[in-house]
């Protein structure tokens, strides 16, 4: 008897776990998030899972990637996204660990050349070698169900509204902004009183874990050339990545 009680546990344990199962936000913050941040801009925060640190960063339509594409299904219906709102297997929805929420991506098979439209609205896959989790419904259309992978190609085709059940088509996505969200926050981390010290410091830094770094030319002060990291899209988010350490002295401004 003893036996079968410790099998069924064992059995409830593994059914609970992977690698979806469990988010975490916030640089290094072991604490489980499960939605209640219903602000979009919030899920643009750099969040940890197993020790990797995850940049969300700010994409322009017509960017293309490429990657293995995977899908995810029954033991997540009706379970809440990284976005908060409810998984729907039968929506035209998708994963992705950086691209912002509510990004419309065209993702084409390389394999069968068949293209679908989804949504992002969740995080993941957490595998190395997986570009986006689809939707059951996405993955049957382009034939990938039965395989469970298939090489991809990603566009952002633009951006739409959160909770977002009809794809909208090109010319209203065309309406829209060619870029998701304007920073409001920038992170300065030096300034100098000549150019070329400050492109040195700009060329250095810029692209370092998905952020952008500029020069920003104040007339009238002594040290007018100042460096930004920019694409922070909250102060919480820009003080998270202050509070690291890497750069000393460093302050957030607001534009």
């Amino acid at each position: 008897m003893n036996k079968i009680l410790t099998f069924t546990l064992i059995l409830l344990f593994v059914s609970g776990c992977s690698t979806r199962g469990v988010r975490y936000y916030g640089g290094g913050n072991s604490s489980s998030y499960q939605g209640s941040q219903q602000n979009v801009k919030a899920t643009m925060r750099p969040y940890t899972i197993r020790g990797i640190t995850y940049y969300p960063t700010v994409v322009s339509v017509g960017d293309e990637f490429n990657g293995r594409a995977s899908w995810y299904g029954p033991d997540f219906h009706g379970k809440q996204t990284s976005s908060g709102e409810t998984y729907d297997m039968h929506d035209m929805t998708a994963a992705h660990k950086t691209l912002p929420m509510n990004t419309i991506v065209q993702v084409t098979s390389r394999e069968t050349g068949k293209s679908i439209i989804v949504r992002i609205n969740d995080r993941g896959p957490f595998v190395d070698n997986r570009i986006i989790d689809l939707s059951n419904e996405a993955a049957s259309r382009i034939n990938m169900v039965g395989r469970g992978t298939a090489l991809v190609s990603l566009k952002i085709l633009g951006f739409e509204k959160s909770g977002a059940k009809i794809i909208p088509n090109q010319k209203e996505l065309d309406k829209g902004p060619k870029e998701e969200i304007i920073t409001e926050f920038a992170l300065q981390i030096a300034s100098f009183s000549n150019i070329e010290g400050a492109v040195f410091t700009q060329k250095k830094y810029d692209g370092l874990d998905g952020y952008k770094t500029i020069i920003k030319d104040i007339p009238g002060e002594r040290t007018a050339f100042k460096v930004w990291i920019k694409g922070f899209q909250s102060e919480a988010e820009a003080r998270d990545y202050s509070a690291n350490g890497k750069f000393r002295g460093a302050f957030i401004v607001k534009e």
